[in-house]
This record gives C-alpha cells, sequence and structure tokens, in this order.
C-alpha cells in the first residue's frame, strides 16, 4: 500500500506552514506508477455510477465499507495528482492559522497581514494578545485579490487599446 495523502490539523500538531510543507513528501516513482494505475480504474468507474454512498470491499480483508461519493472524487483528485509526482496535503477548511503561517499562505510579510486585518479585509479572532485566522478565510482573500488583478489587468489592457498602445 502506497501513502496518498497526510491529513495534518494545524490545531493538533501545532506547526507553523513551513514544518508543515516540510513533511510533505514527494511520491516515489512505484506510488506514482501505481496511482496513475488505480486513478484510471477508479475514474472510469466513477462515470458508470449514480449513487450517493458506495460500498467498498478491502480485498485483505473482506471488509465492507461504505463512502460517500464525493469523498471517492476527492481519492480520484489525490490519485490524479500524485501520479504527476505532485505533492498533495489536505487541509481543513475550518483550521485556523497563526499570523505567520497566514502570511506565508498569502506570500505576504506578517506586518502586511497585520495591516489587513487592522482594516478589517480579513476576519480573525483574537486569543489572548494572539490572532488568529481561518484558513478559508484567507483562500478567499487570495481569490478576491486575484479576481481584483485579473479585472485591472483587464482595465489597463482596455486603456492601451483606446490610446493605441496596444494592439489586438
Amino acid at each position: 500500500m502506497f501513502r496518498l495523502f497526510r491529513l495534518y490539523l494545524y490545531d493538533q500538531l501545532k506547526l507553523n506552514a513551513m514544518e508543515f510543507i516540510e513533511e510533505i513528501k514527494r511520491p516515489t516513482k512505484q506510488e506514482q506508477k501505481t496511482a496513475m494505475e488505480s486513478y484510471d480504474a477508479l475514474a472510469s468507474m466513477l462515470e458508470e455510477l449514480n449513487t450517493e454512498n458506495l460500498e467498498i470491499e478491502i480485498e485483505e480483508t473482506s471488509e465492507k465499507i461504505r463512502i460517500p461519493i464525493n469523498t471517492l472524487k476527492l481519492l480520484v483528485k489525490i490519485l490524479e495528482e500524485t501520479s504527476k509526482g505532485r505533492l498533495v496535503s489536505i487541509v481543513p477548511i475550518a483550521t485556523e492559522m497563526t499570523t505567520q503561517s497566514a502570511a506565508e499562505l498569502l506570500g505576504c510579510s506578517r506586518p502586511h497581514l497585520i495591516k489587513l486585518l487592522e482594516k478589517g479585509e480579513i476576519q480573525c479572532t483574537k486569543i489572548g494578545k494572539h490572532r488568529r485566522i481561518r484558513y478559508e478565510d484567507i483562500v478567499k482573500y487570495k481569490k478576491e485579490m486575484k479576481a481584483r488583478q485579473k479585472q485591472l489587468l483587464i482595465e489597463i489592457m482596455k486603456s492601451d487599446e483606446e490610446s493605441g498602445l496596444y494592439d489586438t
């Protein structure tokens, strides 16, 4: 059996983002090959199914377990990424992060993140003197920031087209 992924809970392990990333190992060539074979079989099987919960039998123990279809779809995605040799991790959506971990995820400095928190651009909770930010709030802010950047680029291109600096 190969390692599909490791589930880390920041709250339980008290790891910062850099330690968390260092713990994740790149799949070996054998793991990639096995993942590709499993991905192909599972992906084609999922296309034929139309049920909410599936029953899977573990061959070695003859034990049967029920798995929600969405969980199996996630497993297919994990197998696909593993087969390509990519690192895979799962972060629970409700995970709270330190300001340092959140800043590393955003790719900015901790003082800049603190300014964003103080302006209210990203929600946080305070525990004593320490701030905690939900993972989903960081991801939401990052998506909004990317959307704003894309919109600004479109506006710049339109402005350049109108002034004759950019040729479509």
